[in-house]
């Protein structure tokens, strides 16, 4: 295999695109799912789930998206919305850039279309954030354009269909099944057709065990005919999370807790977390090296138990957590990027999940029997 592909596709002909694309939309018309953004074809509203949806399941998405919409139900007021507003909001979806970025291009649509998404595919496709499936989809859905989204579950679909050996992690895949959905798309009902793909992925064409036998398309797939439909589609196989040692401080104050924002960019970019440092490798100390770096900014810890330990996976790092309790003995030259923060008020905050993981264990009843909140251990 090695990715390539070991056959010319063969161009199908009127008749098979006709009855692919009248079987396919009669079963969408009568399974597609009830889903909060397939109420009405408001462009906004789509662009919002299709955000959302991005590396995450459909059945997570629906409650954010719903309280999501609850407090953003326009353009308008998204974009006039602080950005710690929106994090919170979106506080539990992850992959926080997303949420960043829908602000930023909202705020343009506001100022540069007044308030409107605009129909034209450059104009969408240079909103911060929308990519060309994100685009092909607004475009689709809510314009009734027949432009192609081609997304996960569609490579599935069409690789089983023409029984293509393509690497799908590559770019010239991708263009070459937009090519493919666009000559697959038909004018009058161009939205509908690219969410009976997506959703023919979702529920029957599914990348493990696909149920070809509830298929209304089986008899056009060349992957069924040929016996192959699992082996597609060929993908590479992405690296495995690098694991890195990480220490996270619950440095307390009085009654307050320390959070630090981290660097804009990179992993968390701009986000509030507990104070964060990479372990060294055999640190004698838990914590040691948090409180070295700690000392470097003139700010004097002291170093209590564990609290605990956890594991959180993002796609490119694996991190194992140790967590720290903390008494901080000054707090003269308080870095701007940090913040003193109640405890009791810290869950306001819009944390990410492996934070949140890290507050939780601290709050947890049992643990405050011990530890320095009743006085400093050493």
């Amino acid at each position: 295999m090695g990715g390539k592909d070991h056959r010319s596709i063969q161009a199908p002909d009127d008749d098979w695109i006709q009855a692919v694309r009248k079987k396919l939309l009669d079963w969408y018309d009568q399974n597609r799912r009830d889903l909060p953004w397939r109420k009405n074809k408001d462009p906004y509203r789509i662009w919002v789930s299709e955000i959302m949806l991005q590396q995450t399941r459909v059945d997570t998405v629906i409650p954010y998206y719903e309280r999501f919409m609850s407090l953003f139900p326009t353009p308008g007021e998204l974009a006039a919305a602080d950005e710690e507003e929106v994090i919170k909001a979106w506080e539990g979806l992850g992959y926080y850039s997303r949420a960043r970025n829908l602000h930023t291009a909202v705020k343009e649509v506001v100022e540069t279309y007044g308030g409107v998404v605009p129909d034209d595919p450059e104009a969408v496709s240079r909103l911060k954030g929308v990519g060309p499936y994100t685009a092909g989809a607004i475009l689709s859905i809510a314009y009734n354009r027949p432009v192609p989204a081609v997304d996960g579950n569609v490579f599935r679909v069409l690789s089983r269909w023409f029984a293509l050996r393509d690497d799908v992690t590559r770019s010239s895949t991708r263009r070459k099944f937009e090519e493919l959905d666009r000559l697959l798309i038909p004018e009058d009902r161009p939205g509908d057709f690219n969410q009976a793909l997506m959703e023919l992925g979702a529920l029957i064409c599914t990348p493990v065990s696909p149920a070809c036998e509830g298929c209304p398309v089986q008899g056009e797939c060349r992957a069924r005919h040929e016996g192959i439909q699992a082996e597609l589609p060929v993908k590479t196989r992405g690296k495995p999370p690098v694991p890195v040692r990480m220490t996270f401080g619950w440095i307390m104050k009085d009654s307050r807790v320390l959070l630090q924002r981290r660097p804009p960019e990179g992993l968390l970019g701009g986000m509030w977390g507990l104070p964060t440092v990479e372990s060294l490798p055999e640190e004698p100390v838990p914590g040691g090296a948090l409180r070295d770096q700690w000392a470097t900014l003139g700010l004097k810890l002291e170093l209590g138990t564990v609290v605990g330990e956890l594991e959180h996976v993002f796609s490119h790092r694996r991190w194992f957590v140790t967590l720290v309790e903390g008494w901080c003995l000054s707090e003269e030259n308080l870095p701007e990027n940090c913040r003193w923060v109640e405890e009791k008020d810290i869950e306001q905050y819009a944390l990410p999940n492996v934070y949140r993981k890290a507050v939780r264990m601290a709050l947890d009843p049992p643990l405050r029997s011990h530890g320095f909140r009743q006085g400093r251990l050493f």
